[in-house]
């Protein structure tokens, strides 16, 4: 219930100076229906539409960031194996480049 009357209130907040600009898909123009329970009925459609839209983008949002956070992971692996590998590398190089030619006495 909480989150309704917080819902409702953003949203007339937000509707005083954007309810000019543009209509939002979805959204029935409540102002035109006649009687309290029309009314009433209209807004609740229209708050259980922005709810269902809400969690809509917050599940695609959280989709996104776990595909991120899987691919970093793998990137992260990806990294560590490479730098192991130039390890190696830079270990097998050494050995040749450290032998010095001993001077003739």
């Amino acid at each position: 219930m909480r989150k309704i009357a917080i819902l409702c209130c953003s949203c007339v907040f937000i509707g005083l100076d954007g309810a000019f600009a543009q209509d939002i898909a979805g959204i029935e123009d409540c102002t035109k229906t006649s009687g309290l329970e029309k009314r009433t009925s209209c807004l609740q459609s229209n708050i259980n539409f922005l709810q269902q839209l809400l969690t809509r983008h917050v599940l695609d949002a959280r989709q996104r960031l776990d595909a991120s956070h899987n691919e970093i992971i793998a990137l992260k692996s990806a990294v560590t194996s490479l730098q192991a590998r130039v390890e190696e590398l830079q270990k097998r190089g050494k050995p040749a480049s450290e032998k010095k030619p001993e001077p003739k006495q």
